[in-house]
């Protein structure tokens, strides 16, 4: 999913500086976007609170939307360098082409991950005959030094692992591992996504990795998590330090945990680029305005997204946090 705001700020973020290493409970609200000509999402990261969790480096939640008469998610082709994307859907479905060309359709519970290396072009659409409804989510997370300038990939999952923690708490295993179970997706730094499903009476504890930065996106329902109330489209930061993950419902409700070793490196992001310098973001644009390096997507019936402009001077740190 590209990030099409037409004045993109850079975002300066990463290193250890600035992690608490003790457990807090940060309540961080999304602002919304405009996703194409249909597709309304809550951005939570990067966040004025929060720039990312681990290596995770954006998050956008979308929906639930009734598209029964529109024509849904339509996400022209872009490019990205520098990340993995992370496709999670609850309901509906997404239509991936790439430049390497892949053609997928991605279902619920189901991982679509990109993994773009040191480039490559993707749409996302919903299928012309698609379901009523469309809710997920749509993630980035960062590759470090050592891997990102690697060739570009495409995985789809259709079968995860699941754990079942007693106390009415389901969970599958999107990326790295928990409780013992282990994803099949690629992965380049220590991290962790799963999707949990609190069932109605939920009262139950959830083991976690203490060296590891947490956050809770939540997706549906009201839950209760370390004490703290969240209602959809909320992102509790959780900080490090915990073992154990207080969880409570009363009612259904589905959470996303996002979590990870504390992103050693500082990255900086600008639309749909993951660079170190600001030189490094003026040449992929232009490589992707000149329709180099990127490749091309076939078969979107549209035109690709065109570059938004740079900012004048070169691309600053603004911090981890603020």
């Amino acid at each position: 999913m590209s990030n099409l705001d037409r004045t993109p700020a850079a975002t300066h973020c990463g290193g250890r500086a600035d992690v608490r290493a003790a457990p807090v409970r940060d309540l961080l609200t999304g602002r919304t976007v405009q996703l194409g000509e249909s597709t309304e999402v809550r951005r939570l990261l990067p966040n004025l609170g929060r720039r990312m969790v681990g290596a995770w480096c954006f998050v956008d939640h979308y929906g639930p939307d009734d598209i029964a008469e529109e024509p849904g998610m339509q996400v022209p082709p872009h490019p990205h360098m520098g990340l993995q994307t992370v496709s999670w859907l609850h309901d509906g479905e997404v239509l991936h082409r790439d430049s390497l060309g892949s053609l997928q359709t991605v279902r619920p519970r189901e991982l679509g991950l990109m993994t773009s290396g040191r480039a490559i072009a993707h749409s996302e659409e919903s299928p012309r005959d698609h379901a009523r409804y469309l809710h997920g989510a749509q993630l980035w997370v960062a590759l470090p030094d050592a891997t990102r300038d690697s060739a570009p990939s495409f995985e789809h999952h259709p079968v995860l692992p699941e754990v079942t923690g007693g106390g009415g708490l389901h969970a599958t295993v999107i990326l790295g591992g928990l409780d013992g179970a282990t994803s099949p997706g690629t992965i380049h730094t220590p991290l962790v996504g799963a999707d949990l499903t609190l069932a109605a009476g939920t009262d139950a504890r959830l083991p976690l990795d203490p060296d590891f930065e947490y956050a809770v996106l939540t997706m549906s329902g009201e839950s209760h998590v370390d004490g703290v109330t969240l209602t959809p489209g909320s992102l509790l930061y959780l900080g490090c330090g915990r073992r154990a993950l207080p969880l409570r419902a009363d009612t259904p409700a589905s959470l996303m945990l996002l979590g990870g070793e504390p992103f050693a490196e500082r990255v900086i992001m600008w639309w749909n680029f993951v660079a170190r310098t600001s030189e490094e973001i003026t040449e992929a644009r232009t490589a992707w305005q000149s329709a180099t390096r990127f490749g091309e997507v076939h078969g979107y019936d549209g035109e690709r997204l065109s570059a938004p402009g740079l900012p004048p001077g070169p691309l600053k740190a603004r911090g981890r946090t603020r």
